[in-house]
């Protein structure tokens, strides 16, 4: 087999995000699946937040997602819908779309990137040295890579070889999803009981006017809570009858499941992201009951985080260290994503007093200050990067504004499609100088005269300059002088040329 400079086990969204990332940096990436082809059972997530339909839009492919899925104007922490329609951003919803259609676009994306992807076996061990990995892989065979990127779920033997801690908490509550056939026609929407929350639906529905429409025919998408935290091993349809009767008093003659499965609230977060020359994203990273759809969108942040990073090591643009701010900037993300699930978790517990809690919970989070500031966090908008004290912008994502340039009007997410930093100079044309970073860093000269707004921050001054990294968030607000601009490009970039 053909080595590469970067394998990823697993070919899931974060796996796939960040293989395309390096693609764009013209690095050999590769990445090894388990299935062999890239459908899968079930639906799994279903639907991409504000965030990262950003991200796609930074990459020139968020209409992609968007012409296939279904926008509501919402986040929904525990039953309580807190509205978007108000962010500014230029897609203030979360977009309703199966991760089976999110998998195949992003499979589409990458084939068009020529990444390869070596299907039917995984990542068994490695061996780690100065320069590289041999990657043992389950047909016996072996490859060489300089990095190895687990994004193999959260049972990923990645981490596991790597020796890499996993600690949390483990599951409280179970529930079986699956898609299956009903010979009687059951209640649908959404059930709570002294078991917990249910819901039965349709798997073809439309949104109109916000809200949930089931269309006709099609086979049902059925979520039971079980009585009690479930077995270990994969479920089978009569533990799904089981379940729907002690909720419904009836099965509803359930039958052909194309998919089964069961979830938890199992809590846990890697230790390190990082080990040498493995690392760790998504799933790998971080498990946590799937609340507020909030695993799959933390993955593909993880990725964009990463893979400009990794591109600059490789190249030799920066020092390994430059990995440090990896697990340093997603861990901290990671582990507030965990106490917002178990948080919801609590909520939707059935007892009077969890009841009770969740009613106070509406109504403070129906105030906008609240609904603003959780708002912004479940769709990922919210995010700030520690990068010191300075002006609001400074380590958040930069708005995509639209700019009047000499060349004609330019968004700013046109200027990341191709994954590279861009200096944009709001100030007197030419006064900023980084003839140095030219290979690295665009330079641009621009004029907005619109408000500048953050979500849940609220209105912020205008930056005389910006210095915006690859996955789109501000390293550098300038004052209209060039003070501490060649530390940051040197630190997010390299030294000069």
């Amino acid at each position: 087999m053909t080595d590469h400079t970067v394998l990823i086990a697993g070919s899931g969204p974060t796996g796939m995000m960040l293989a395309a990332e390096l693609a764009l940096a013209g690095i050999d990436v590769a990445i090894i699946e388990r299935r062999t082809t890239q459908d899968i059972t079930g639906s799994r997530a279903g639907g991409l937040h504000a965030r990262t339909i950003e991200v796609f839009d930074q990459r020139g492919i968020a209409e992609r997602f968007i012409s296939e899925g279904k926008p509501v104007q919402a986040v929904g922490f525990q039953m309580i819908h807190l509205d978007l329609s108000d962010f500014p951003t230029r897609h203030p919803h979360t977009l309703g779309l199966w991760q089976v259609h999110i998998e195949r676009i992003l499979a589409d994306w990458i084939g068009e990137l020529k990444v390869p992807v070596y299907r039917g076996r995984e990542v068994t061990g490695f061996w780690q040295d100065d320069t590289g990995l041999d990657i043992g892989l389950s047909d016996g065979q072996s490859m060489r890579a300089e990095y190895l990127v687990g994004c193999d779920g959260g049972r990923s033997r990645v981490r596991k070889a790597a020796g890499i801690d996993f600690p949390g908490w483990d599951p409280t509550t179970s529930a079986l999803i699956a898609e299956v056939e009903m010979t009687e026609q059951p209640p649908l929407g959404i059930r709570n009981d002294a078991i917990g929350v249910h819901g039965i639906g349709k798997l073809n529905y439309e949104i109109r006017d916000g809200k949930v429409v089931f269309l006709d025919g099609g086979p049902m998408r059925v979520m039971v809570t079980e009585r009690h935290v479930g077995a270990t091993s994969e479920p089978t349809l009569r533990d799904l009858s089981e379940a729907l009767i002690a909720v419904y008093g009836t099965d509803y003659g359930v039958h052909s499941p194309t998919s089964l499965s069961r979830f938890t609230d199992m809590t846990r977060q890697a230790a390190t992201y990082r080990d040498r020359r493995v690392l760790l994203a998504g799933d790998a990273a971080h498990v946590h009951s799937p609340d507020g759809g909030q695993g799959l969108n933390t993955g593909v942040q993880d990725a964009v985080n990463l893979g400009w990073k990794l591109a600059q090591v490789i190249k030799r643009t920066s020092l390994a260290s430059l990995l440090d701010s990896y697990h340093a900037e997603r861990h901290p993300v990671g582990a507030r994503v965990l106490q917002i699930t178990m948080a919801a978790v609590a909520l939707r517990r059935p007892d009077e007093r969890s009841k009770a809690l969740r009613d106070m919970m509406a109504q403070l989070l129906s105030m906008d200050e609240p609904r603003k500031r959780i708002a912004a966090e479940m769709s990922g908008l919210g995010i700030r990067y520690d990068f010191g004290e300075g002006h609001p912008l400074l380590g958040r994502r930069m708005p995509d504004l639209d700019l009047i340039t000499a060349n004609g009007p330019l968004r700013v997410f046109t200027l990341l499609h191709r994954a590279r930093p861009a200096l944009i100079n709001f100030g007197e044309p030419g006064a900023l100088d980084i003839a140095r970073w030219a290979d690295r860093v665009q330079s641009i000269d621009a004029k907005y005269a619109g408000p500048w707004e953050l979500p849940a921050v609220g209105a912020v001054a205008a930056p005389a300059a910006v210095l915006i990294r690859p996955d789109g968030y501000v390293a550098w607000v300038g004052d209209g002088t060039q003070a501490r601009l060649a530390d940051t490009l040197t630190t997010w970039f390299g030294p000069p040329a």
